[in-house]
């Protein structure tokens, strides 16, 4: 299998053209090329292919071999490849994914290799009913008390395609995520598990996350992340609507629109081309 190994922020992935390739068992794959030690070394396996829809398709694999709705760092690499790779020829570009259709506006440099993507991640779905969430399908859940390990955490939870909790910390630097993400994680409230981001305000336009990715465990980087973040610290009344989120990976510029939509922009970087034996 031919692939090309691309990052966002940090947040890494194999990805297998699949215009050319095809791959038989996607979530066997992923496992495999994912394993840091025994593999390429990857957060997951993500496959760019055909749509009838949509100038692309996304299909989005964990290192666990879980397929997830979507990613916002995975689908700006996506754009990339797209473009660098000569499948798509446009700078605007739309992008089939689990969690519907996404708009992607490339930037490229001097060399006309895309080095940024804006992505249009969508609106936040809020209520229990669109994360998913236990409890009452229409209610809103924003700093509300998790009791987990004899601690008590607010949690504001939302679903940018994929599920979201999220809780401000005042050290997200020496907070033990590795302690908590996994509980909250596989937490009985979350029907399809979710992930936990932790959020430290720096200011009122700028924040500092970690991530505990659903089947991954904490990654460097994590777009749907990040925008479920920007709308629970605009619910919460702790930001402005336009933020710079510091990932451990780097940098999103951040942005909860006046037309509903969250919007990201950040880097898109290929890292190289191989082959792999599966």
């Amino acid at each position: 299998m031919k692939f090309t190994k691309m990052q966002g922020a940090g947040n890494d992935y194999v990805y297998v053209d699949c215009f050319k390739e095809t791959v038989q068992d996607p979530a066997a794959a992923a496992i495999k090329v994912s394993n840091r030690n025994f593999g390429i070394g990857s957060d997951g396996l993500i496959l760019i292919m055909p749509s009838e829809v949509a100038d692309v398709r996304m299909r989005m694999f964990n290192s666990d071999g879980s397929e997830s709705e979507m990613c916002g760092n995975g689908i700006r690499c996506v754009a990339k490849y797209a473009y660098d790779h000569g499948i798509v020829s446009k700078k605007e570009i739309t992008a089939e994914t689990g969690a519907g259709i996404l708009t992607l506006q490339l930037f490229t440099d001097s060399g006309d290799k895309v080095e940024k993507v804006r992505v249009n991640m969508g609106p936040p779905r809020l209520t229990r009913k669109e994360i998913p969430m236990l409890g009452n399908p229409d209610e809103k859940v924003v700093s509300q008390p998790l009791n987990v390990l004899h601690s008590t955490f607010n949690i504001t939870c939302a679903s940018m395609g994929n599920p979201h909790c999220v809780i401000f910390v005042d050290d997200v630097g020496n907070f033990p995520v590795e302690k908590y993400g996994p509980i909250i994680e596989n937490h009985e409230l979350f029907p399809r598990r979710t992930n936990v981001e932790f959020v430290q305000i720096i200011s009122r336009t700028e924040v500092r996350q970690r991530t505990w990715e659903r089947g991954a465990g904490e990654t460097l980087a994590c777009g749907t992340g990040s925008s479920a973040v920007t709308a629970a610290c605009i619910l919460n009344g702790l930001t402005e609507k336009k933020i710079v989120n510091h990932l451990l990976g780097g940098d999103l510029e951040m942005e909860w629109s006046e037309d509903g939509n969250i919007y990201m922009t950040g880097p898109a970087v290929e890292v190289f081309s191989g082959e792999i034996e599966l």
